[in-house]
């Protein structure tokens, strides 16, 4: 069944005016008035299958940074765009933000076929490119010029946020471009099997190579003031270069015949990405962020799951969300066999969600019926994505948790703290870990490592490969075991000591004993997982990130790394001005092909 974008139906009511307190105030706020949120418990959300099963919501960033410059009518005006009949050169696009101006600043250039390397390692792209603080002259482009192109090898200074490159498609740039020259539209069919004209391979932030740190953006440049808001932008911005430069490629090719890029078809066109290993220490070594991420969307699905009033209007747009998901699924193009059976087991699910919506609507009383079922009779993913459209129906509910994704990171260690209480809150919080017997080899059958000559993350098999002395400490549950019987020596033989004595006898527990501290009270901030486990599967962690930016699409090549897409669907920035503007910005989830 083919699903229009104009058939979507309008979601209602506006965003209410964001909040500044953290997610667990808005929380208790409301709680005050109508009763305690149902929140799922984390031994639930936190296992790591259901993580990677985690699919973009409506406060992924992606969605809320395209709702944002709408609603706050950005303009972005290309300035500069010095390209050569080759489309190479320097280009910059000029940002009129709600609260500042902004430079976007790319570099073009050649690459032969045989040089073009989508790894970290890699040391020539196609595009370079820098989101910059305020206006460029001349004389920062020019420094901006002899460093982008470099990218780690270059240095920048703190007026830069984001540094990112990319490589063209070697499916779809020509291909589109020869189209185009020729007087037609290409195939929708074909580039449904990439989504891309580009893809990036790094966008660097947070003080990096010299760049403005996170303090600083926060606090100075508002408009990014969200996790992840200037890398996402500058993947956006990419994204519009690479449709311009195929219609001026063509025009160049044939000026007297070209056309073109069709809307629609650009829409449909996102922005590549590759993400591997790299990507997996983050959810362990930012603990607290992740718990405000998942909180912030166990939030907003427990205030639907609570206040979401059923109606007809929301069971017929919840009917044609779960169509256009099926549609979504059933176009994803991938080789990994696994995945291809996930894809069609979850497309086949989604059809029984249909007819137990037609079966059990007219006696539907609230949504929690239908997460009951789905909870004893689906797939976990398929439960994912039905909470995933049930906060899509309630913009008005949900959307002033915009602003609580950022959170303090800093540990609390309490030196005070009698022993006796620490043990407690092991057992509390981290009871799931103190179950693992590392005894077992399965349990520790690999280790993480970082590699010398790639400087990437790896994993080594215990027993075969060399490194394990040199590990990356990402094994959370067994280090709070090893702590836990060491804290049990200890207290058997000084029972009434605090932290701050058995840290002085034993500073090697020092750093987990400050996040147990730290994370014990707060619900989602560990992933209930032993990373040893000689099965575990990496790429849930990449998953669970990339559902928080807002990519679509997973492509696995390997359960070490995954391709995916960001910004497919997206509306333009033409689209900025138009009267169906909002329409545009709440309804391009779960990417579809165009009618043509």
């Amino acid at each position: 069944m083919d699903i229009h974008l104009s058939q979507l139906l309008d979601l209602e009511g506006d965003a209410s005016e964001l909040l500044q307190q953290p997610a667990v105030e808005v929380m208790a706020s409301v709680d005050d008035n109508r009763g305690e949120l149902p929140m799922r418990p984390a031994n639930v959300v936190m296992q790591l299958d259901r993580l990677g099963s985690f699919h973009q919501f409506r406060l992924s960033f992606m969605r809320t940074l395209v709702r944002r410059m709408i609603a706050e009518k950005w303009s972005i005006e290309r300035t500069r765009f010095d390209l050569d009949s080759d489309g190479y050169g320097t280009v910059v696009y000029q940002v009129d933000a709600l609260h500042r101006r902004y430079s976007f600043v790319l570099f073009s250039n050649y690459l032969d076929d045989s040089l073009r390397n989508d790894r970290v390692i890699a040391n020539q792209w196609d595009l370079t490119m820098a989101l910059c603080e305020g206006s460029v002259d001349c004389q920062q482009l020019q420094q901006l010029r002899s460093n982008i192109p470099k990218q780690e090898a270059g240095r920048v200074d703190s007026r830069v946020l984001v540094l990112s490159r990319a490589n063209k498609s070697a499916r779809n740039f020509n291909y589109v471009v020869d189209q185009l020259a020729q007087g037609e539209q290409p195939d929708v069919d074909k580039i449904a099997e990439v989504g891309y004209l580009y893809r990036t391979t790094a966008a660097y932030g947070s003080g990096k190579l010299g760049m403005a740190d996170w303090d600083k953006v926060r606090s100075i440049h508002r408009d990014f003031a969200r996790p992840f808001a200037a890398e996402m932008f500058t993947c956006f911005m990419l994204r519009h270069f690479s449709l311009q430069q195929v219609d001026f490629l063509a025009e160049q090719r044939a000026p007297s015949k070209a056309v073109g890029l069709d809307d629609g078809i650009k829409r449909f066109f996102g922005i590549g990405n590759s993400t591997g290993l790299g990507m997996a220490p983050f959810l362990i070594n930012h603990p607290k962020l992740i718990n405000q991420w998942v909180e912030v969307r166990e939030t907003a699905l427990a205030t639907v799951m609570r206040d979401g009033q059923s109606s007809p209007a929301k069971h017929q747009q919840l009917r044609i969300y779960v169509c256009r998901v099926r549609q979504h699924l059933a176009e994803i193009v991938t080789e990994d066999a696994l995945q291809n059976a996930s894809n069609k087991l979850v497309h086949a699910e989604l059809l029984e969600v249909l007819t137990w919506l037609d079966c059990v609507v007219p006696a539907l009383n609230d949504w929690q019926q239908l997460t009951d079922y789905a909870s004893k009779n689906w797939r976990v993913e398929t439960q994912e994505l039905i909470n995933s459209l049930l906060i899509e129906l309630y913009p008005a509910l949900v959307d002033v948790l915009e602003n609580q994704m950022d959170t303090d990171e800093r540990y609390d260690c309490v030196p005070e703290m009698p022993l006796s209480e620490l043990l407690e809150s092991i057992r509390g919080a981290y009871d799931w870990a103190l179950q693992v017997d590392f005894s077992e080899p399965v349990q520790q059958g690999i280790f993480w490592y970082r590699s010398e000559d790639k400087m990437e993350p790896r994993l080594g098999q215990t027993d075969v490969d060399e490194g394990a002395d040199r590990q990356m400490q990402l094994v959370v549950a067994r280090s709070v075991s090893e702590c836990y019987r060491a804290l049990n020596a200890y207290v058997d033989e000084y029972p009434n000591d605090d932290v701050a004595r058995f840290l002085l006898r034993q500073p090697q527990y020092r750093g987990i004993v400050c996040r147990i501290q730290t994370m014990a009270p707060l619900r989602y901030g560990e992933i209930r997982e032993n990373l040893a486990h000689s099965e575990v599967l990496p790429i849930h962690l990449l998953r669970c990130k990339l559902s928080f930016f807002g990519v679509s699409k997973f492509d696995p090549r390997s359960r070490l790394w995954v391709r995916n897409t960001m910004f497919q669907g997206a509306p333009l920035i033409s689209d900025f001005q138009s009267s169906d503007a909002q329409t545009l910005a709440d309804g391009w989830q779960f990417p579809v092909k165009p009618f043509r």
